[in-house]
C-alpha cells in the first residue's frame, strides 16, 4: 500500500488517500471534508463565514464532511447523499499531483445544484478522477442552502450562501497550490443552481480576482428581487411565531426553518397553469438576492456591462430539461391544443405563435412536451441566448445536450453531469442513462471541459465571433455537431 499522500495547507496538515499507485496512469488523491469556513452555528449561524482555525498535527481529509442538505432526500436524478454534522462548510480535492507545487495544473472548482435549497457536494458523481487523469485538478465546494444560506435578515448579511462561495473560492487561491494546481488557471463551474452561482460569480464584482474562466451547465439564475427577499422572509417569520430579524430567526432549530421554507413560498392557485405562470413569472424564492452590496443589479445587467468580460464563458443546456415533470399530465392534455395551454400561461398571441412556428417538431409530440420544452426554454435556454448576447465579443461558447435517455425518454435535466465528468460506471448513472450509455459523448463532452479548463477554448466555434453558433452534444448523426444557430427555437421568447 502506498503511503497516504499528506500536504500543508494554510491552517496545517492534512491526509488524503490514493486511488491507484503513485504515479501509474490514472492515479488520483482525494482529500474530502476539509474546512473552507468554521461550523455556522450559533453566534456564526447567520454570520458572513469566518477561517477556520489551525489545527496541530495531521488531520485526516478522508470521509465527505457534513452537508447544509439534511434527511434522506429518497431517489433524485443525480445521488447526492446528506451527512449529519454542523461544519457544513468544506472542499474536497481530488489531484493527480498532491504536494507538487510546480506541477501548476488547472483547476476546475465545481458548485453543485439543488434549487438553492437542497444538493449535496458528496456526490459519487462530482469526484475529479476523470480529471486528473486529464491533468486537472478538481475541488467541490459546500455553501449554506435555504433561508439560511440565502434569506433576508436586516440585521444579518446578506447572501451568505453567496459569501459562502467566495470564502471558498478565496480557500481555492490561498490553497490549491499545495495540490498541485496553480491558483492563476482556475476555472469555476456548476449544474442548474450550481450553474447560476457561476453566472452569478461571473457577474460580480467582488468575485473577479478569484478565477479566471467559468463552465455552467444549465445554469438558473435567482437575482432575487429586495422586495421578493423581504416579502419572503417576513412571510417565513410569521409561520414561525418570531420577529424578521436575527434574534427572531435564530431563535427557530434550522430543522424548523426548513419545514417552513415551502409554506411560506407556496403558490396557492386551482389552476395548475395559473401555478406555473406565477412560478415563471415570479422565478426562485431563495437564492442570490440583489442586496445592494455583493449584488448591486441583476446578473444580465452587469454582464452587458462588462463585467467578466476578461474571462472565457462555456454554457449550456439540455434539449428537454424539465418536460418529464409533464409526462403524466400526457393523457389530459393530449385533447388540449397547445395554443389554448400556452394561452393560459398568458402568453402574448403574437410571441405565441411565433413560438409554436418555431417549434413544430416538439408539437408532434404532444401538448405535453410543448408545455415542458416551454419551462424548459424560459428557465434554462432563453438564459443561455440572454447571456451569451449580453457578453457581447467577450469569449463565449454555447451549446445543447441533445441525447435522449433511453429510460427516460427525453435529454432531461442533470442527464448531461456523468457525460460531464465521465463517470458513467458512478452509482445511479444507469438509473437516469441507461445501463449503456454512450462513452463517446462522455469523451466529447467531458474532453471539451478538460481542454477549456487547460486552454480557454473548448473547440468550437465561439458564439462571440459568430453569434447562434452552437455545439450539438448527441444530437442526430444527421445534423452538423455546430449549428449555426442552435437555439433558434427560443428567439421568439426573448
Amino acid at each position: 500500500m502506498p503511503e497516504p499522500p499528506v500536504v500543508r495547507i494554510r491552517h496545517g496538515l492534512v491526509r488524503g488517500r490514493w486511488r491507484g499507485d503513485p504515479g501509474a496512469p490514472g492515479a488520483s488523491a482525494a482529500f474530502l471534508g476539509i474546512p473552507f469556513a468554521q461550523a455556522p452555528v450559533g453566534d456564526l449561524r447567520f454570520a458572513a463565514p469566518v477561517p477556520p482555525e489551525p489545527w496541530e498535527g495531521v488531520r485526516d481529509a478522508l470521509e465527505h464532511g457534513a452537508t447544509a442538505q439534511r434527511g434522506d432526500m429518497g431517489v433524485t436524478l443525480i445521488p447526492e447523499p446528506s451527512i449529519p454534522g454542523d461544519a457544513t462548510l468544506n472542499v474536497d480535492v481530488f489531484t493527480p499531483a498532491p504536494g507538487d507545487a510546480d506541477a501548476a495544473l488547472p483547476v476546475i472548482v465545481w458548485i453543485h445544484g439543488g434549487g438553492y435549497t437542497a444538493g449535496s457536494p458528496a456526490s459519487p458523481w462530482y469526484d475529479g478522477r476523470a480529471f486528473n487523469r486529464d491533468g486537472v485538478v478538481t475541488a467541490t465546494i459546500s455553501y449554506r442552502l435555504g433561508f439560511d444560506g440565502f434569506g433576508h435578515i436586516a440585521d444579518a448579511p446578506g447572501n451568505r450562501g453567496v459569501r459562502d462561495w467566495l470564502a471558498a473560492l478565496e480557500w481555492v487561491q490561498e490553497n490549491i497550490a499545495a495540490f498541485g494546481a496553480d491558483p492563476a488557471r482556475v476555472t469555476i463551474a456548476g449544474q442548474s443552481a450550481g450553474g447560476g452561482a457561476v453566472l452569478t460569480l461571473l457577474g460580480m464584482p467582488a468575485a473577479q480576482h478569484l478565477f479566471h474562466g467559468a463552465w455552467a451547465l444549465s445554469g438558473a439564475l435567482a437575482d432575487v428581487s429586495r422586495e421578493r427577499a423581504r416579502t419572503v422572509s417576513a412571510r417565513l417569520a410569521h409561520l414561525a411565531g418570531v420577529s424578521p430579524n436575527r434574534e427572531g430567526f435564530a431563535s427557530v432549530p434550522e430543522s424548523r426553518l426548513r419545514e417552513l421554507q415551502e409554506p411560506a413560498t407556496s403558490i396557492e392557485s386551482r389552476s395548475p397553469l395559473t401555478a406555473v405562470h406565477s412560478v415563471l413569472e415570479d422565478g426562485l424564492p431563495w437564492g442570490p438576492a440583489i442586496d445592494g452590496d455583493l449584488l448591486t443589479r441583476p446578473t444580465i445587467e452587469s454582464l452587458r456591462a462588462g463585467v467578466g468580460a476578461d474571462k472565457p464563458l462555456v454554457l449550456g443546456a439540455a434539449d428537454d430539461e424539465f418536460t418529464p415533470l409533464l409526462d403524466a399530465a400526457r393523457r389530459p392534455l393530449r385533447v388540449v391544443p397547445p395554443g389554448f395551454a400556452l394561452g393560459r400561461l398568458r402568453l402574448e398571441r403574437a410571441v405565441l405563435t411565433a413560438y409554436l412556428a418555431d417549434n413544430r417538431a416538439q408539437q408532434r409530440k404532444g401538448t405535453a412536451a410543448v408545455l415542458g420544452r416551454f419551462v424548459t426554454d424560459r428557465v434554462f435556454r432563453t438564459a443561455v441566448v440572454r447571456v451569451a448576447e449580453a457578453r457581447g465579443g467577450a469569449p463565449t461558447w454555447t451549446y445543447r445536450f441533445a441525447w435522449v435517455s433511453p429510460v427516460k425518454s427525453w435529454a432531461l435535466h442533470c442527464l448531461d453531469v456523468p457525460f460531464w465528468f465521465d463517470c458513467l460506471d458512478a452509482p445511479g448513472v444507469a438509473r437516469i442513462a441507461g445501463d449503456a450509455p454512450p462513452r463517446r459523448l462522455a469523451a466529447a463532452l467531458h474532453g471539451a471541459a478538460a481542454a477549456f479548463a487547460r486552454d480557454g477554448d473548448p473547440g468550437w466555434p465561439a458564439w462571440s465571433a459568430s453569434p447562434g453558433a452552437t455545439r450539438v452534444f448527441g444530437g442526430a448523426a444527421s445534423l452538423p455537431d455546430v449549428e449555426r444557430d442552435g437555439f433558434a427555437e427560443v428567439r421568439a421568447l426573448l
